[in-house]
């Protein structure tokens, strides 16, 4: 009886195919349960832990719009002034998940994977104190820098109106617009936070090519949009009013939707779907990847 043909490449040594074996990239299943373990430690962190990383994210951020301005003030009034400009908002996602500090829009996909595989009231309750006080902290880093920037004489006059432009820009968009980016840009940091354990030597490229992205196509996003409208707040151009009810509500309603119910519920419902039971409880030695070292934020 003669044996079936293996596909495997000839030749290769004991020690060789091992290598190959390691080299092979991680199963969602264990993607989704490094991200799932990592946002079930996020959960149990106590308040003042998340508020005060909170607050230093939302400051972080403000390298955004900081090196934004201070691009465009220096580069041509051209419409190809956008293509460099937005390599300055990538500057404040940098910092902030480099130094892992707490961001919101990326806990719509790591805290909400432990509620998707346990839902009880109590992992609910838990996410939505985790959202509250990383939202809250996120906004207060966001005004208070903003402020800081508009009042304090830091820049030059060029750059002060550049800020201006870029939060103007910002609410050119309409409501439908507002949520409808506010999706889009959910979408993209969910997509980031998933790839980053798989690539984790790769991280800062993979940051700075999504949000690249994210400043090209103009969505919005609730933290680093909170510092480019409140600037004009500060300065007299809009509203309170206008700032909660036109960019903030349907911006963060989409940033949720998008990181939340769209990416981390298709995610899961694929591991799941893969699976049929918890992924943690079916992954063998051999499928389990190496999770980074998670330091406190």
């Amino acid at each position: 009886m003669s044996k079936q043909p293996s596909d495997k490449t000839p030749g290769l040594s004991a020690d060789e195919e091992q290598e190959v074996h390691a080299n092979q990239p991680p199963r969602a299943a264990v993607l989704h349960e490094i991200i799932r373990s990592q946002g079930d430690k996020e959960l149990e962190r106590s308040i003042a832990a998340l508020w005060w990383s909170a607050l230093a994210a939302g400051l972080s951020m403000g390298l955004s719009l900081m090196a934004m301005g201070l691009f465009y003030s220096r580069l041509p009034d051209h419409e190809s002034s956008q293509v460099i400009a937005s390599l300055g908002y990538s500057a404040g996602f940098l910092a902030v998940i480099l130094a892992r500090q707490q961001l919101f829009t990326e806990n719509t996909l790591t805290a909400v994977l432990p509620v998707m595989t346990t839902p009880t009231l109590a992992n609910l309750g838990r996410l939505l104190r985790l959202w509250s006080v990383v939202l809250f902290g996120n906004l207060a880093g966001t005004l208070l820098v903003s402020y800081v920037m508009l009042n304090l004489p830091i820049f030059d006059s060029k750059t002060d109106i550049a800020f201006l432009d870029v939060g103007r820009k910002v609410m050119e968009n309409d409501l439908g617009q507002m949520f409808s980016k506010g999706i889009i840009s959910g979408w993209m940091i969910a997509t980031m936070v998933w790839m980053i354990p798989s690539m984790e030597n790769a991280k800062l490229w993979i940051i700075l090519i999504i949000t690249y992205l994210m400043a090209l196509g103009d969505f919005t996003h609730i933290v680093v949009g909170s510092l480019e409208v409140s600037y004009l707040v500060w300065a007299g151009e809009v509203s309170w009013a206008q700032f909660g009810l036109d960019f903030a509500i349907p911006t963060l309603v989409g940033n949720i939707i998008g990181g939340s119910f769209i990416f981390a519920l298709i995610s899961h419902a694929q591991v799941r779907s893969e699976s049929g039971t918890p992924t943690a409880k079916h992954s063998t030695p051999n499928d389990k990847a190496k999770a980074p070292p998670t330091a406190d934020r």
